[in-house]
């Protein structure tokens, strides 16, 4: 990695889940687990949930690829595909927009519920999620009967009577890492609001406790519909704000605000000691 090399960043949000968007169609080297751990660094970073790489693909508008704070690779992250879509919509004047990520090819656009991104079909085979064997991914033997659901990232989903009550800074870790899930697995506590209304909280594997998160959103409203607790069209507040979830026969869509922060470059010096 040279020491001159053009490292350009944006800083971006969806409801206070934050990211690092790292551009690399201008030529921007790639990015490490150990550099994208100094950059998740709150104090002597940039700080994130999630960080991002663009690049070029031959049939989409962009490739992304995802990051944890940890340095870990993530699946699927559904504001941060808002957040880049938002960008590119604005950019190009088109319609729609199309990205290609591991999750597969995930279509954008705006609606009057803000950025909308469609997250694809939930996974519900115990194989595709992944869970360690085969038991009911509708009540996993887990104290709570939570469910799970893969949304390109494994979720667990517990409902609860009141998710602002639970200790999540513990409750999140301790399950995060259950031996059901060999990939670990986003934690999420929710309980019900009203008609269609889910209150969530989340714990991300690899990031720790967040504002909010796209896929967990909707692998919880998911996993509501199939217990019988709510419809397809769902409001979701989290601690950062709410979204709009719409399962529908082409796929989960997911819909919100997004914030551009700020743009800058990483310096040579802050790259090469992390490198």
């Amino acid at each position: 990695m040279s020491r001159s090399a053009p490292y350009p960043f944006a800083k971006m949000h969806g409801l206070g889940n934050d990211f690092v968007v790292i551009d690399r169609r201008g030529g921007a080297p790639a990015m490490t687990p150990r550099l994208a751990r100094a950059l998740a660094d709150r104090h002597r970073g940039l700080g994130f949930d999630q960080l991002v790489e663009v690049e070029d693909d031959a049939d989409a508008h962009a490739r992304l690829t995802f990051w944890n704070a940890d340095g870990s690779l993530s699946g699927a992250c559904g504001n941060a595909t808002r957040c880049i879509a938002a960008e590119a919509l604005s950019e190009t004047g088109a319609d729609e927009v199309a990205f290609r990520t591991d999750r597969g090819l995930l279509l954008a656009r705006t609606t009057p519920d803000g950025v909308a991104v469609n997250m694809g079909a939930p996974l519900l085979d115990w194989r595709e999620i992944p869970l360690a064997r085969d038991v009911d991914v509708d009540a996993l033997p887990i104290d709570g009967a939570p469910l799970a659901t893969g949304m390109g990232n494994p979720h667990c989903t517990f409902f609860v009577d009141d998710a602002e009550g639970v200790d999540l800074a513990a409750f999140g870790p301790a399950h995060e890492h259950h031996p059901l899930f060999p990939e670990r697995t986003n934690v999420q506590v929710a309980h019900l609001v009203g008609p269609d209304h889910i209150r969530m909280r989340v714990w991300e594997r690899g990031a720790g406790l967040t504002l909010a998160s796209g896929t967990s959103s909707c692998a919880t409203v998911v996993a509501a519909h199939r217990r019988g607790l709510a419809g397809r069209r769902v409001r979701v507040t989290l601690d950062g704000g709410d979204l709009l979830i719409d399962w529908r026969e082409d796929g989960v869509w997911m819909a919100g605000p997004t914030a551009h922060v700020a743009s800058g470059t990483l310096s040579p010096a802050f790259v090469e000691a992390a490198s």
